[in-house]
């Protein structure tokens, strides 16, 4: 008891898949490996740290005897694909000079990204980066989440939060979070934020129900954004 744990490090091969789905000799396994983390760092660099940010949430790997599939998961897949596909095709190919092998790339969409740990994560750094007040934005995000379905939500902040002398940590939290239950979906990453004073780590656990259970997540409604006229 006490004795904390990543919540999808817990759940893999029990409920939830692995993000690299592949198998290798032993001589092989290394040189796969290392190209596995070049992907992910490549794409996270070029997607996520540079405007228009993408919103990629998860990067899945599969490979074949001839080729690498890449399977992006991003609320944005527009700013991905590019006009008439031009920016995808552009990625896929700085991906093969990367690893030297045939890049198939993947695009799917994040209906709800309020409900999505990684890209809540994103948001708020982001809010940070504009000088936000930390509470405000973390009562904001517990609450999308909250009213987007989800069955609870925590944040947790650390860093010198408000740009304070001596760092500390900040905690809020809105519904249920089971940790040590197996059954429940619970959705967890970990985010940093640069910030003129410092670095400020973002931690985000969403639990989106039971597994197996009807889903309680709803999608964005969109009817009453301002419409505008053109």
């Amino acid at each position: 008891m006490g004795q904390k744990c990543n919540p999808i490090g817990f759940r893999v091969g029990v409920t939830e898949g692995w993000k690299s789905r592949w198998f290798a000799p032993k001589a092989a396994f290394g040189d796969f490996l290392v190209e596995d983390e070049k992907l992910r760092s490549f794409v996270e660099k070029e997607l996520n740290t540079k405007p228009p940010y993408a919103g990629v949430a998860k990067i899945e790997v599969e490979r074949t005897r001839d080729e690498v599939k890449v399977i992006l998961h991003t609320a944005r897949p527009g700013v991905v694909i590019g006009a008439k596909g031009a920016d995808v095709d552009k990625l896929r190919e700085r991906l093969e000079d990367l690893i030297d092998r045939r890049v198939a790339l993947s695009i799917q969409e994040i209906k709800n990204p309020d409900v999505d740990a990684r890209l809540v994560g994103l948001a708020i750094g982001e809010q940070l980066k504009k000088r936000a007040s930390f509470r405000r934005v973390m009562k904001q995000r517990c609450e999308a989440a909250m009213s987007a379905g989800a069955k609870g939500i925590k944040i947790r902040m650390s860093g010198r939060l408000g740009g304070a002398e001596m760092a500390r940590v900040e905690t809020q939290m809105l519904g249920s979070i089971p940790l040590q239950t197996l059954q429940a979906d619970v959705d967890f990453a970990v985010t940093h934020c640069t910030t003129p004073y410092g670095v400020i780590g973002i931690k985000v656990w969403i639990c989106r129900g039971n597994y197996g259970e009807e889903s309680t997540i709803r999608p964005p409604d969109n009817r009453f954004r301002r419409r505008v006229r053109r």
